[in-house]
């Protein structure tokens, strides 16, 4: 029980990829996080897994309606659609900055450092993401590196689903210590 009273949110809309979701949540909540799904729309978004629509969750709160102060940690999962929709919206794009402004963790795997990329905060950053989009993070001012997860200052990124355990285990570790937080706050 690692993030025993920690607050997580998990945000996603409709084409994100199963495992990057799924599996996460699974393992935040086995560590005692409480979890919300926030999303750009209500009721429930689907998953992308293989060639076509996989599982669907329930969202738990509206982007509009959630405030990072309520939570320790953000997960961004990947797929194509997904990110590719939420980086078109103003709000999901502000809760994202909110959580750097304050110095909490940020974990991004896949094809969710689009977002980041779209929410201005991964200039000068050392990252990792799915190959194919190697070229928009360079051209975004991060500095790209291939390994299996990448942590900056509390931001985790990881390249694809294979890296999703190494990924778990360093969102874990940086939600837990939350030593960016305490530094920011201290500022």
């Amino acid at each position: 029980m690692k993030l025993k009273d920690k607050k997580v949110a998990i945000l996603a809309t409709d084409g994100f990829e199963k495992s990057e979701l799924f599996e996460p949540l699974k393992a935040l909540k086995q560590e005692g996080a409480e979890v919300h799904i926030i999303s750009v729309k209500e009721g429930m978004i689907k998953s992308w897994h293989g060639d076509n629509w996989g599982e669907s969750t329930q969202v738990d709160k509206l982007v509009e309606n959630a405030s990072e102060a309520e939570y320790n940690g953000l997960v961004l999962p990947g797929g194509v659609a997904n990110p590719d929709l939420l980086r078109t919206h103003q709000g999901a794009l502000d809760f994202i900055r909110s959580f750097f402004k304050r110095g909490k963790p940020v974990a991004a795997i896949c094809h969710a450092p689009w977002l980041l990329i779209s929410a201005n905060v991964i200039e000068n950053r050392k990252v990792t993401s799915y190959h194919s989009i190697k070229d928009d993070v360079i051209n975004a001012g991060a500095s790209w590196v291939d390994q299996e997860v990448v942590v900056d200052e509390g931001l985790v990124t990881s390249r694809n689903p294979k890296d999703l355990p190494a990924f778990i285990d360093k969102v874990i570790e940086e939600i837990r210590e939350g030593k960016h937080e305490e530094q920011v706050a201290n500022a």
